[in-house]
């Protein structure tokens, strides 16, 4: 749901405070639960200054062309690796970081921040399979595999029921990790082979759509989604709430997928880097971490969180994968220029046919 909708702009309002006592954060939407908003001014008697984006490409665009005046951003791995190669972000200073001892190390020392230098990570979603569990059960249909976006054998009893999507590295990757690769798996014949088994499926599916499966799967129009576990968490509950004759359900595929692994970093030209640090440190405590989770379902790399989380949500492996699931996931590492024109030219090739 946080890369779904339009950018919109939001302040929080608290009459006392200041520009000098302003902290600007640059997040996705819906992307922090509304009472750590008036906790953290509360506890440093600032004002939360919000302006969300609605894509990684939008954040990078908006960044990378002279954008000033944030605090703190929240990008995913992929984009905190660019702009550490851009040189805009700042060093964290630790030691205004206490709770830092709260990230969970298996979410620590990833390639694109060895050591973390630069970033804290902050929450994380999987990409994966949502579905209408009475009609998959119906058709005999298994959904804990990539089969049920890919193979045309089972996309035959699901014509115009599936939508993918409209993201070229996600469904890249949905397709590289089908045929047994990496999802950063940059072999020209083998991103070729995935782009061969993406227009196979092509005709079988309702739309490549990043914009409206949440509704479009509560509603009952379709019944196998393409898409992050954030937003099927929130079909499954918009579906509840309606009371409909079928359940939405997600789970992970047993060949892996993406995880993308949000953020916090604080831009070179900060104005407030002290309240920068205050914020993310305030983020790291255990309890403020665990409110996301249970405000939106995003997954949490906290491991002070876990005691605050609401056990149901804890009980889902798609959003809590174990060890062994986690080992099957991967993260997007940013591409090089020669690597995304070849695969906008195999993008391009597939929404064109």
């Amino acid at each position: 749901m946080k890369r779904l909708l339009a950018s919109i702009v939001f302040m929080a309002v608290t009459p006392l405070a200041t520009a000098a006592t302003q902290l600007h954060l640059f997040n996705w939407n819906d992307y922090i639960a509304q009472d750590t908003v008036a906790a953290f001014e509360k506890s440093c008697n600032c004002q939360l200054v919000q302006d969300y984006y609605s894509s990684t490409e939008e954040m990078m665009a908006k960044l990378l062309a002279g954008a000033s005046g944030y605090d703190v951003v929240v990008p995913t791995q992929n984009a905190v690796q660019a702009l550490i190669k851009q040189k805009f972000l700042l060093s964290l200073d630790k030691n205004q970081l206490p709770n830092f001892k709260n990230s969970d190390p298996g979410f620590l020392n990833r390639s694109y921040d060895p050591a973390n230098t630069y970033s804290v990570p902050y929450a994380f979603t999987t990409t994966l399979v949502g579905y209408n569990e009475q009609q998959l059960a119906k058709l005999g249909i298994s959904p804990d595999d990539w089969s049920v976006i890919f193979d045309p054998k089972v996309l035959e009893k699901l014509k115009g029921k599936v939508t993918v999507m409209d993201d070229a590295e996600e469904l890249f990757g949905a397709a590289l990790k089908y045929l047994g690769y990496s999802v950063n798996d940059r072999d020209e014949k083998h991103l070729r082979e995935a782009q061969q088994v993406i227009m196979a499926a092509k005709p079988y599916w309702a739309a490549f759509n990043s914009s409206s499966y949440i509704k479009e799967l509560t509603v009952g129009n379709i019944w196998v989604a393409h898409g992050y576990s954030s937003d099927m968490v929130q079909a499954r509950a918009d579906a509840d709430a309606a009371d409909r004759d079928f359940n939405v359900n997600f789970v992970l595929p047993k060949q892996g997928a993406v995880l993308a692994l949000d953020n916090m970093v604080i831009p070179k030209d900060a104005k407030n880097k002290k309240l920068a640090h205050q914020f993310i440190n305030f983020m790291l405590d255990g309890k403020n971490a665990a409110a996301l989770t249970n405000e939106i379902g995003a997954g949490n790399p906290n491991a002070a969180a876990a005691e605050f989380i609401d056990a149901t949500i804890k009980q889902q492996k798609a959003i809590f994968p174990d060890a062994a699931t986690l080992a099957t996931l991967e993260t997007i590492e940013a591409s090089d220029a020669k690597q995304r024109r070849l695969l906008n030219k195999l993008w391009t090739e597939i929404k064109i046919k």
